[in-house]
């Protein structure tokens, strides 16, 4: 049986050439790159030449990107520094960000009693950017506001121009977490002005345990990790060469294909969508994930119209991978904190989510053996519920 693979906004598969990339880094350049020799300062110019290419991509200075581990670390040095070091007494944020925002914003609510407001979404996961203003107009405190480019759940885009000016003329830092959307989109912080923003190389093709942060150089932004003067002196530690390489590699073949990649991936999405509404009667999209220039083009939500915490493993066992918008703890499936917001009372007792991601890999094909099992699996909730209703 052949695998398929619909999971892309968890994690995407590595090309060949990031592969090989990495591969030559690790036989060749095994130097440690503070050192002076020449090993040294050869794997020291791979991350350089890194570092611009990063920054042309979003037009901004090399010293303004900082390598991490991955969007989480970059995330919560971002957080944690704006409170620690840049005196933010509070920050506005969302109930649908990442867990690794969600959560270190809690974390600097218990530790340093910071205050924490959420801008509370619509059904559509729309956000009130009206509503960001006021709040940010009637208050004399220091506010970072930290709202992410696109939901990694149902893929809806927030606009970053108008909350970063927002943000700008209110005296408030913005960050953007962009963890789904870089590589995929072209951005320009030379026309944003953001302060900081987040990236996981995984995301597009590249090495997992490669990241990095932007931090605009005027922040005044410090390192949370000390011991070195690795990275600006905001990240110490000896860095990752190969994993920086792999990340540069990715970056390079994405924004080499990024039109044809966009175009491609679309037409995907926008076939899932037809085969779906054509095939799965009663399915409904989940926020904007249906609506072009609204959602990232890379994935799609659904609402299947039956209740079926098991539906991932039954598509599992067909050997297709998805996710199925759900935290699961303690061995209980629950409705993560998006479908909590955006959904009714009924729609969370009677329906099950599902999170579709593509790449440039996938194909209609798959799309075809993924409609073909959901029919499958949907005929026979049908069959239950006319038994039941015979009885």
């Amino acid at each position: 049986m052949d695998k398929i693979y619909l999971d892309n906004a968890a994690t995407t598969p590595l090309s060949e050439e990031v592969i090989d990339a990495m591969v030559d880094v690790m036989k060749v350049n095994f130097g440690n790159p503070s050192s002076t020799h020449s090993f040294g300062q050869e794997a020291k110019i791979l991350i350089e030449n890194v570092r611009r290419e990063v920054a042309d991509y979003l037009h901004v200075t090399p010293a303004e990107i900082i390598f991490t581990s991955c969007g989480t670390e970059s995330n919560n040095m971002i957080i944690k520094s704006c409170v620690n070091h840049l005196g933010v007494e509070r920050i506005i944020t969302s109930p649908m960000e990442h867990k690794c925002v969600a959560e270190t914003v809690l974390d600097m609510k218990k530790r340093r009693g910071v205050e924490v407001v959420y801008l509370r979404p619509d059904q559509k996961g729309d956000l009130d950017l009206n509503k960001l203003e006021e709040l940010l107009k009637n208050s004399e405190k220091k506010t970072l506001v930290s709202l992410m480019h696109a939901n990694n759940e149902i893929g809806n885009l927030i606009d970053l121009k108008k909350v970063a000016e927002i943000c700008k003329e209110n005296k408030a830092l913005f960050h953007t977490d962009t963890v789904q959307s870089m590589a995929h989109m072209k951005l320009d912080f030379s026309e944003i002005p953001l302060d900081f923003a987040s990236c996981s190389a995984h995301k597009f093709h590249g090495p997992k345990g490669i990241g990095f942060a932007f931090v605009r150089k005027s922040s005044g932004l410090k390192g949370i990790i000390t011991g070195g003067p690795q990275e600006r002196t905001l990240r110490a530690g000896t860095e990752n060469v190969c994993g920086i390489v792999g990340l540069g590699k990715a970056l390079e073949i994405s924004l080499n294909n990024i039109t044809e990649y966009a175009s491609y991936i679309q037409a995907i999405k926008d076939y899932t969508i037809e085969r779906l509404s054509a095939e799965i009667p009663g399915i409904k999209f989940n926020g904007r994930s249906a609506e072009k220039d609204k959602s990232l083009y890379t994935l799609v939500s659904a609402l299947l119209p039956f209740k079926d915490p098991m539906i991932g493993l039954k598509l599992d066992m067909k050997g297709i991978a998805v996710s199925q918008g759900s935290a699961c703890s303690s061995g209980a499936s629950k409705p993560s904190m998006v479908m909590m917001m955006i959904l009714d009372e009924e729609e969370m007792q009677n329906s099950t989510p599902l999170r579709i991601s593509f790449s440039h890999l996938t194909t209609t094909e798959q799309i075809d053996v993924l409609v073909d099992a959901l029919k499958e699996i949907s005929s026979s909730f049908e069959i239950e519920k006319t038994n039941f209703e015979h009885r």
